[in-house]
């Protein structure tokens, strides 16, 4: 699931900060990707709710600062459904 969630990420991120040459890992985080601000991060979450059909609280944003620590998320709660 993890390597198929990452490759469902890469457009959703590329679209996100108009980059289609931008590639993610586990390790990337908001220092490493141009433009990812505090409001592009927002934007990005509703892009990966929407598109992944999932909801994430207050807490679980608070815990994301790697696309590791997102998959996990993702991982956890798409088992779920």
């Amino acid at each position: 699931m993890h390597d198929e969630l990452l490759q469902r990420l890469t457009p959703i991120f590329q679209e996100v900060f108009s980059n289609p040459g931008l590639q993610i890992t586990d390790s990337t985080s908001s220092k490493d990707v141009e433009g990812w601000d505090s409001f592009a991060h927002i934007n990005l979450m509703m892009e990966i709710e929407s598109a992944l059909k999932v909801k994430f609280s207050t807490k679980e944003l608070g815990e994301l600062s790697r696309v590791g620590d997102l998959i996990r998320i993702l991982e956890s709660k798409l088992s779920k459904a």
